[in-house]
């Protein structure tokens, strides 16, 4: 595992957790020189996508090596983390163990999906053919295009495959088995309940065009979070409006002052 540093030092510590099958340059490469003019940036390559030859084992073991990390580093605490996608499933683990504390936790896009493991170990099965092959090629087939657009919309879908480039080069030192087991273990490691901690706010940008269904999922799994609605789909703000993203989280922390 990797961590990159970047910015003032100073008590603003935010620490960036990217999402599945990403890297801190591929997911956050826009906005850290715009987080660097206030925070202390801290970026995460996670084991098998740090580009080391190491494999991804499991969420719990990432996140104690976060944890140990954090406390030896920065006495075991961060203004705030960021978690992209699944890097929300870290900030949430690492809010509800409480052995490091985080005074500002923000939830991008994130699905929050759980399974069981039967369920888990087919989904991974069928993203693997659908997937994997596809983002180490950097081919998409025509398929995969019509339902990203039929979900998406056009603008948005477009948006999208224009990252595969930089994805696919990110994906180079990456096996199959790092990206199964980050898949998987995302889906069945569990994730409860009215989370909550002294001290910490828990503030979710939330893509309303991904449904409903998630604010519910956000509201089941934080007590009391401060949900920023988004008119937009899965990370869009992040990866397309990367001054606007680093705007709302100054605004959400206080960031600036």
């Amino acid at each position: 595992m990797r961590f990159h540093e970047y910015g003032k030092e100073n008590e603003k510590t935010i620490l960036l957790l990217p999402g599945t099958f990403c890297n801190t340059e591929v997911n956050f490469g826009k906005v850290i020189p715009l987080l660097a003019e206030d925070f202390h940036v801290i970026g995460v390559d996670y084991d098998g996508f740090d580009g080391t030859g190491s494999e991804f084992t499991s969420m719990t073991n990432i996140t104690s090596k976060i944890e140990k990390h954090i406390r030896r580093n920065f006495d075991g605490k961060l203004f705030a983390a960021y978690g992209s996608s699944l890097g929300g499933s870290f900030v949430g683990l690492l809010i509800e163990r409480r052995n490091i504390h985080i005074e500002h936790g923000i939830i991008g896009s994130s699905d929050l999906d759980q399974s069981g493991r039967l369920s888990a170990l087919l989904q991974t099965e069928l993203i693997g053919r659908a997937l994997f092959g596809t983002l180490k090629s950097g081919h998409i087939p025509g398929w995969m295009k019509k339902v990203m657009r039929d979900k998406m919309g056009s603008e948005a879908s477009d948006k999208y495959l224009s990252m595969l480039d930089g994805m696919s080069a990110a994906m180079e030192s990456v096996s199959k088995l790092s990206m199964e087991r980050e898949f998987y273990s995302d889906l069945i490691t569990p994730l409860g309940d009215n989370i909550s901690a002294e001290g910490t706010q828990i503030h979710v940008f939330y893509a309303m065009k991904m449904g409903e269904k998630y604010r519910k999922r956000y509201l089941q799994h934080f007590a009391d979070p401060d949900i920023i609605e988004q008119d937009y789909g899965h990370e869009e703000l992040l990866f397309f409006y990367p001054e606007r993203w680093a705007e709302e989280v100054r605004r959400c922390t206080g960031g600036s002052d």
